[in-house]
């Protein structure tokens, strides 16, 4: 009988529906969890949850827009009322701009798309998971930050802003309820084939032949590669793990 990673465990994933968070909700799945799907798009979400079904495990889509707290607040009701727990949490959701504008160029209004997803977000989740991991004796949350978590970018100051918030938030975290069973880490990818890299192609001239060339491997890394790290995380071999951030790059930060 084979035996499956997180067989019985209930996993909430946000940006479920497409690049590194479909990744990981299929990945789940394929190893016998719950896969609660989070994100906006409904027929996207449908999607991915009737995979993992078809692969025999079970699934649920919430529609959810991380930036509005009465959604989130919809969302852990429906999990609670549900499965009565939730033992892992993985922050994904993002987003960017669909330009690159210089820091006085940004308006408010792109400025805060960005933060109230990538970082308000992760903080408005974290502010549910983390009660019910308490009351429940425990659970593994991972966010997604990114290499620009701990660099600059030209034209990326929103983004890379976030990204560094969100790595000071999950240090955070982790100080503060590593005595209650709970381990918080963070997953920093690199240049991923994403839906948030392919529209800035069309911004910068001849970006995929730069980024590969400042890449060690040489390549664009894929969502499969990013979900393969949240799984380690989630599971009892990083049980020493807390407050750390994993680059996987291909060695763009070398």
């Amino acid at each position: 009988m084979e035996i499956k990673l997180f067989e019985g465990k209930i996993v909430l994933v946000t940006g479920a529906t497409s690049g590194i968070g479909r990744a990981t909700a299929l990945a789940f799945g394929r190893e016998g969890a719950t896969v609660v799907l989070a994100a906006r798009r409904e027929n996207l979400g449908a999607e991915v949850a009737a995979e993992i079904t078809e692969g025999g495990s079970e699934a649920m889509f919430v529609r959810t827009d991380v930036r509005k707290p009465e959604d989130i607040d919809a969302l852990f009701e429906t999990i609670l009322e549900k499965y009565g727990r939730l033992d892992i949490a993985f922050n994904n959701a993002g987003a960017s701009l669909p330009h690159i504008p210089l820091i006085t160029r940004t308006t408010l209004e792109e400025w805060d798309l960005v933060m109230e997803t990538n970082m308000r977000g992760i903080w408005l989740c974290m502010k549910k998971e983390i009660p019910q991991m308490i009351k429940q004796g425990g659970g593994i949350i991972v966010n997604t930050a990114s290499i620009l978590g701990f660099a600059g970018e030209y034209g990326l100051s929103h983004y890379c802003a976030s990204k560094h918030g969100i790595l000071g938030l999950t240090k955070t975290a982790a100080l503060e309820y590593a005595g209650k069973n709970i381990r918080i880490n963070a997953v920093c990818p690199g240049p991923i084939q994403t839906e948030i890299l392919e529209r800035a192609a069309p911004l910068i001239p001849n970006m995929y032949e730069m980024v590969i060339n400042n890449t060690a491997m040489k390549r664009i890394g894929n969502p499969d590669e990013i979900s393969g790290a949240v799984l380690w995380l989630c599971s009892d071999e990083a049980s020493y793990m807390i407050g750390k951030e994993i680059s996987i790059d291909g060695g763009q930060t070398i």
